[in-house]
């Protein structure tokens, strides 16, 4: 069987600026379990299979050879049809090191140019690769809205040289993104935030939608393949929700499609990652099919759990400190 899906059929999100983004991305997070060689050859097969949405990361560890393998496709491929993000990571956020660090990113993934860059994290709070739920930076600290805006200037200054076409957020609270807003001169293009059935994040998802700013769904499945750390007993699994179950079995496709066209149906653009062949055509294809019913997209919307899998327990700052002042739940960003 042949895996291939017209591009141009791909629905579109578009950006505060008129350009468009591919409305399904392959992400290229391996979970600390999958090689860059892996994460690579999936990237010569997703671009071979129409995708042509990119989500990349410093902190992934592959962007070198992710860099290698965009090259190769771009040998076929105008470099305008590609749409290739990249994060900055929380220990360059000093305003010495952001643009040094797209810099490098660029130059690892042979690009002149990034379609979008991303604060990956809003606190400057470094982990290791592969570190266990324990680890803590002794010099993590709370979010500081001085500090988070020298950062984002030097994010400014890097759209405004054309080394990247967008700036963005990830990971980002509404009081957050209040401050972010109002002192902003370049507003965010884009927000990548956890969204899955399970974790719908309506108040958040709502305000970027009103505020022009593009979701960018993490996590679309429940990441099933997520790092031991952010596995808790109390997590939920929304591939095995009988409602998940029920529309999957009626349109004939795995629960996985359901919640991928459930996102784009929304107004996300979900990044899925996969280094499988089959999957990686599955997850674009449900861009395009099985189309939700308002019964079916009620029926989803009804199984929200709040269960957000991603905790960041790695980023807190202080002993004893419960992972949900990460994350605002009370409308005031914790210190």
């Amino acid at each position: 069987m042949a895996y291939q899906i017209d591009p141009s059929s791909v629905p579109v999100l578009t950006l505060s600026s008129g350009a468009s983004m591919p409305a399904v991305g392959m992400g290229t997070f391996g979970s600390d379990s999958v090689t860059p060689a892996q994460v690579a050859a999936a990237v010569i097969t997703a671009a071979r299979i129409g995708y042509r949405h990119f989500d990349c990361a410093m902190v992934y560890g592959n962007e070198k050879e992710v860099g290698e393998a965009l090259s190769a496709v771009q040998e076929g491929l105008p470099r305008r049809e590609l749409f290739v993000t990249s994060k900055l990571w929380n220990d360059r956020h000093a305003k010495k090191d952001v643009i040094p660090t797209c810099e490098q990113s660029l130059r690892d993934l042979r690009l002149e140019y990034l379609d979008l860059y991303l604060v990956h994290w809003p606190f400057p709070n470094a982990h290791d690769a592969g570190c266990d739920v324990h680890a803590r930076n002794e010099n993590a600290r709370p979010y500081i809205h001085d500090a988070f805006m020298q950062t984002w200037g030097e994010f400014e200054k890097l759209q405004q040289q054309g080394k990247v076409r967008h700036i963005g957020t990830s990971n980002m609270t509404i009081p957050k993104m209040e401050l972010l807003l109002r002192d902003c001169r370049i507003k965010p293009a884009a927000n990548e935030l956890e969204m899955h059935p399970h974790m719908q994040q309506r108040e958040l998802f709502g305000y970027l939608t009103r505020s022009g700013i593009a979701p960018i769904a993490y996590c679309p499945m429940g990441s099933p393949g997520r790092p031991e750390r952010d596995r808790t007993p109390e997590d939920t699994v929304d591939l095995e929700d009988p409602v998940m179950l029920s529309i999957a079995a009626r349109h004939g496709v795995h629960p996985a499609s359901i919640a991928i066209a459930w996102a784009v149906q929304r107004g996300a653009a979900p990044i899925p990652f996969s280094t499988n062949e089959k999957h990686l055509y599955a997850n674009l294809l449900s861009a395009l099919q099985p189309r939700l019913s308002e019964q079916e997209m009620a029926a989803i919307e009804g199984i929200d759990r709040n269960c957000r899998l991603i905790k960041g327990q790695v980023f807190l700052w202080r002993e004893g400190q419960d992972w949900r002042d990460l994350w605002d739940e009370n409308g005031v960003i914790a210190q």
